[in-house]
């Protein structure tokens, strides 16, 4: 096995439901980091959201957010490279939630802003409220989306829910086909929207280039349609056993599930 970097996802990947990385994983990438492996989060999370997963695992490698479409360096809490949505794009978009009563959450410079509560946002801040206040993911809520767009420098994607999964699918096709934007599902009811052309693989591939390796040095962990991109693109994408069919099918592997010892087993055979 030639990998020398490992690319996860986090939600259904290396975390558990319960937003939890298994000992037996930390301790299997903390052997992999000692035998020489660069470890590398690609996730559809915002920056401000990685904080304890981050630092359980030690890492000092950069992290891909928001489905790719920025490159954060988190020792010096900066933001490396970036292709976020033009104003213009966002407040169309903004227009069409709006024209449509669909739910959004819109990724800005440093925070997650939501207009009114929802299911998974609430579950967010539940969630944030059992980790210490140093780990918290940031949200705050806006009373107009349009309004906070024009007052920040960057706005990185619009994750989009709906309980009715046939009336998302049918929105997301009419945001790329109208805005022009890449709609990729990221969760059971959730769409992200970001600018064409972003995707963890793209992304990936960006930074691996820069490290002097090839996409064929890396092995990436993935569950969901937006890991395809990396899954594809990767010398050794391995789907999560609780993965759609369809992500199984673009993987070179498919192991157990999230809730297993799946990856520390795959490392310990194939990677030590």
């Amino acid at each position: 096995m030639t990998s020398r970097v490992i690319a996860l996802d986090l939600d259904g990947t290396l975390l558990t439901s319960t937003k939890t990385i298994l000992p037996a994983s930390l301790e299997a990438l903390s052997k992999a980091k000692e035998a020489g492996y660069q470890i590398l989060i690609v996730t559809g999370r915002h920056h401000v959201a990685i904080h304890p997963f981050y630092q359980a695992l030690a890492l000092d490698t950069p992290a891909i957010c928001c489905n790719g479409t920025y490159l954060y360096d988190y020792q010096a809490k900066k933001v490396l490279e970036a292709d976020p949505l033009s104003l213009s794009q966002a407040l169309q978009m903004i227009e069409m939630l709006n024209a449509h009563d669909v739910h959004g959450l819109m990724y800005v410079e440093n925070a997650m802003l939501y207009e009114r509560l929802a299911g998974h946002i609430t579950r967010g801040i539940e969630w944030a409220a059992t980790l210490p206040e140093a780990q918290r993911p940031v949200f705050n809520q806006v009373d107009s989306f349009a309004a906070a767009a024009r007052q920040t420098s960057a706005i990185w994607k619009f994750a989009l829910t709906d309980e009715n999964s046939d009336r998302l699918n049918a929105f997301a096709e009419q945001v790329e086909e109208t805005l022009g934007l890449e709609c990729e599902r990221s969760w059971i009811y959730q769409i992200d929207v970001a600018r064409k052309g972003n995707s963890k693989g793209n992304r990936l591939a960006r930074w691996v280039e820069s490290q002097g390796l090839s996409m064929k040095d890396v092995v990436a962990f993935g569950d969901n349609f937006n890991d395809i991109s990396m899954l594809e693109a990767a010398g050794t994408g391995v789907a999560m056993g609780n993965a759609a069919d369809e992500v199984k099918a673009r993987a070179n592997v498919v192991i157990g599930g999230n809730e297993d010892n799946s990856i520390a087993d795959y490392i310990y055979t194939h990677l030590l």
